[in-house]
């Protein structure tokens, strides 16, 4: 990680850890905001901007799907990272479906980190909104941008209101009892060091993805009914990685997704929608997460599961 601009430690999963042992998450550090009029010192502009991802990534993978479904590929600039994670964390280039830094050329992700902020601590992670112009990174934490996807662009975005002001009181509500059960969860049972954290986060995932088959019982296409919002971006990232990754190497093995009916309709349902699957790689998971020398220190990548809807790389 970095410590006053140093890489100092080989890259670790586990940075915190609370009193019983469970897995905290490093919050984001830069947290600045793109409207259309610029009045909050970025202005949203075509061909100004530039997101950093991991496919592997859930939380960059929400602004993947955001700029896809919001019609700013042209407006937005991206590069992919290497799916495995080296002792210096996020690498660029170097496998298939990766690409080079196309704006500064590093070859490590710190080192984005460090070009906005020479003494930045902790760890460099995806997604990454950099600002072209000024040279300097704007957000980190993928809800805001997702949010400045739907609505900072102005004119320039198009799609789906992925936040509508109607539903805004119950996608909060909602989001805020999926992240910390589910979408966290999984990483809450796969980094807990010990066993009383590890069965906490084990029964979180698996009630919340309980309640979550229970509320698409009624038939409904997404979960608040049938506007496409944000709260089934946050879903979907974290179904899709689930059956390939969380299940065997998180130890979160009660069940599949394939076992929940109507979340694995509501999964290929939203895999479906124009453009998502190309968002989606199972071959970048898989490497990715199969790549953290923590929990597999072989490093061996399964050759399995067999996901009927999975597109070959």
């Amino acid at each position: 990680m970095l410590v006053d601009g140093k890489w100092v430690a080989n890259w670790q999963p586990v940075q915190a850890k609370d009193a019983e042992g469970g897995f905290v998450r490093q919050q984001s550090t830069f947290r600045n905001w793109i409207t259309p009029d610029g009045a909050s010192g970025f202005k949203a502009e075509a061909g100004r901007y530039h997101l950093y991802v991991a496919l592997i990534c859930p939380w960059a993978s929400r602004t993947l799907i955001a700029r896809k479904l919001k019609g700013l590929e042209q407006a937005i600039s991206v590069s992919v990272v290497n799916p495995a994670l080296t002792d210096q964390g996020w690498r660029f280039g170097g496998y298939p479906g990766s690409t080079p830094d196309h704006l500064h050329n590093a070859t490590y992700m710190h080192e984005i980190y460090t070009r906005a902020d020479p003494h930045m601590s902790g760890r460099a992670t995806v997604p990454v909104l950099w600002d072209k112009h000024t040279d300097t990174l704007v957000n980190n934490e993928s809800a805001d941008i997702v949010r400045m996807l739907n609505s900072g662009f102005g004119n320039l975005a198009s799609g789906p209101d992925l936040y509508p002001e109607a539903l805004r009181p119950e996608i909060d509500a909602l989001n805020d009892a999926i992240y910390p059960a589910l979408n966290n969860g999984v990483y809450r049972a796969g980094f807990a060091t010990t066993q009383t954290a590890y069965e906490a986060a084990f029964a979180d995932v698996f009630t919340t993805l309980d309640s979550l088959e229970q509320r698409l019982s009624d038939n409904r296409p997404y979960l608040h009914g049938d506007q496409f919002t944000e709260t089934d971006i946050r879903a979907f990232v974290t179904l899709i990685r689930f059956d390939a990754a969380y299940h065997g190497l998180f130890k979160t093995n009660l069940r599949r997704i394939a076992d929940y009916p109507n979340l694995q309709a509501y999964m290929l349902r939203i895999l479906n929608l124009l453009g998502i699957r190309d968002t989606v790689s199972i071959d970048h998971i898989k490497r990715g997460y199969y790549s953290i020398k923590t929990l597999n220190p072989l490093g061996l990548v399964p050759v399995g599961p067999a996901l009927e809807w999975d597109k070959r790389d």
